[in-house]
């Protein structure tokens, strides 16, 4: 059925669940997998909660990305390992979190994109945007969506 899935992973609780549930669709069908942490692009300026906390030097960012990413796709090889399934990881940085993620999954040629969806609605959906949401939009081959 699939042969290759792509993962993305922010390190959320309901994104480490998808984790364990996107590797075992992959154990269940032979599949092998890729895990995916979308960073921030470098900035001058870090913010948290939407909030400037601090300035960092493009270095410091760059170690920052990648410890990040190191820390939330960790969680994907383990997993992965525990349910022996063949898998790769890597963290890319960009603007736009979902075009990095259906890019990775062309790039990769992944068969299919298992990712979870935070279902926010209303207002905070429009602040915030859905990343899922535009990952439906924009990919040309199948998104698998957990809630």
């Amino acid at each position: 059925m699939y042969k290759h899935i792509l993962i993305p992973t922010d390190g959320s609780r309901l994104s480490t669940r998808a984790v364990v549930r996107g590797i075992a669709l992959a154990r269940a069908t032979g599949a092998r997998v890729t895990g995916l942490f979308v960073a921030p692009a470098a900035t001058p300026i870090v913010y948290k909660h939407f909030l400037p906390v601090g300035y960092l030097s493009p270095d410091e960012h760059a170690e920052m990305i990648t410890k990040a990413g190191a820390h939330h796709l960790a969680a994907v090889q383990k997993a992965a390992a525990k349910a022996g399934v063949p898998c790769d990881c890597l963290t890319v940085t960009g603007d736009f979190p979902a075009e990095a993620i259906v890019a990775a999954a062309k790039r990769r040629k992944c068969d299919l994109i298992f990712m979870a969806s935070h279902s926010r609605s209303g207002l905070p959906a429009l602040l915030l945007g859905s990343e899922t949401r535009k990952v439906l939009h924009e990919s040309k081959i199948p998104v698998l969506v957990f809630r």
